[in-house]
């Protein structure tokens, strides 16, 4: 019995002492163990008289359970401990990445949307076509046949005789007459492909059109849309001027120039010293891509105009090289951010 509880006192001061599991499985071996202290115990009880053996044996046995329920006590606590180091050492602090830095959207996408969201609250509808197209709705559906002399004015990137990369947007508005009819307002904003590669052109470049057609539109319907657009981009002073000019898919037809954002049309090095900016191409659409759209141009006419979005960003944003916006830098970029 003296030796019973001297094991019991001995186990007590070095499960004090334990810190780690590892600690524990020794504690546990030096004393449960096969070779451990009280299964050496239990082996002397043959040498204890008959009657003893009973009394004694139990008692061993209440130890046994009695050691093995603090080492299970102890386990639980040093397991939670040590969890609790692991994920104080393991955190992670999520917060971080407030740090990083901020993505932005580009300037050619901040126009972009400008533009559809002025444009869809004038009632217009936002449209998109393949940039695959077909020779007819690029070039014959809008009035430019195969011996036209238009075809020129467009370095185009011929996949076959046939199928081409669109050389502008404008053959999403032959598709969309085709199939609606009017009254008609859409715009149709995406990529388009030419054959020219410089600092004011790249042979990627995206461009918005935009179209009406319904009953007695005229110029002035064209040129107070227009005047509506360019006072909300480039601000309520800026005017805008037609000049005549030529394009197949419309009659009369002009291009539009703003007056300088820059110097407010008192002339710069931007404007040229002319005060006026050329930003784009409208007109009245032509009776003939009218009728090869299946719509009655003696019911019907409307106008039509398409701009570049890359110098629509470079004019708003002072970008003098339309390649920057093709080059992914973000020191350019991050200008945009937030």
């Amino acid at each position: 019995m003296t030796k019973i509880a001297e094991i019991k006192q001995r186990f007590e001061q070095d499960l004090s002492l334990c810190q780690t599991l590892l600690h524990l499985q020794d504690l546990k071996s030096k004393y449960l163990g096969k070779s451990g202290e009280l299964t050496a115990l239990l082996k002397g009880i043959r040498d204890l008289p008959a009657e003893e053996r009973p009394v004694f044996g139990a008692k061993v046995n209440e130890l046994r359970n009695q050691l093995e329920s603090e080492l299970a006590a102890r386990t639980a606590v040093i397991k939670e401990e040590e969890l609790k180091r692991r994920l104080a050492d393991e955190k992670i602090d999520i917060s971080l990445c407030d740090m990083q830095p901020w993505g932005a959207l580009h300037p050619v996408t901040l126009v972009q949307n400008e533009i559809c969201d002025l444009m869809i609250a004038m009632g217009f509808e936002v449209m998109s076509g393949p940039e695959i197209e077909t020779d007819r709705y690029n070039f014959q559906a809008l009035n430019i046949p195969f011996d036209h002399p238009a075809r020129d004015m467009q370095d185009t990137f011929y996949l076959t005789d046939n199928l081409l990369l669109r050389t502008h947007t404008s053959p999403m508005q032959a598709r969309y007459m085709e199939r609606k009819k009017p009254p008609i307002k859409m715009i149709c904003p995406g990529k388009v492909f030419r054959s020219d590669n410089d600092a004011s052109h790249s042979p990627v470049f995206h461009q918005i059109e935009g179209l009406v057609v319904d009953k007695n539109v005229t110029l002035r319907d064209l040129k107070g849309t227009l005047e509506y657009l360019a006072s909300h981009l480039f601000g309520q002073n800026t005017k805008v001027r037609f000049r005549p000019s030529f394009f197949p898919f419309t009659e009369p037809s002009v291009e539009v120039d703003l007056t300088c954002c820059n110097c407010g049309g008192k002339g710069c090095s931007l404007c040229k010293g002319t005060g006026w900016i050329e930003v784009l191409g409208a007109g009245m659409v032509n009776p003939y891509v009218l009728e090869n759209c299946g719509i009655d141009s003696t019911e019907y006419n409307g106008y039509a105009f398409g701009m570049g979005l890359d110098r629509i960003a470079m004019i708003k944003y002072g970008i003098p090289d339309i390649r920057l916006l093709f080059e992914n830098d973000v020191r350019l970029l991050r200008q945009f951010g937030k």
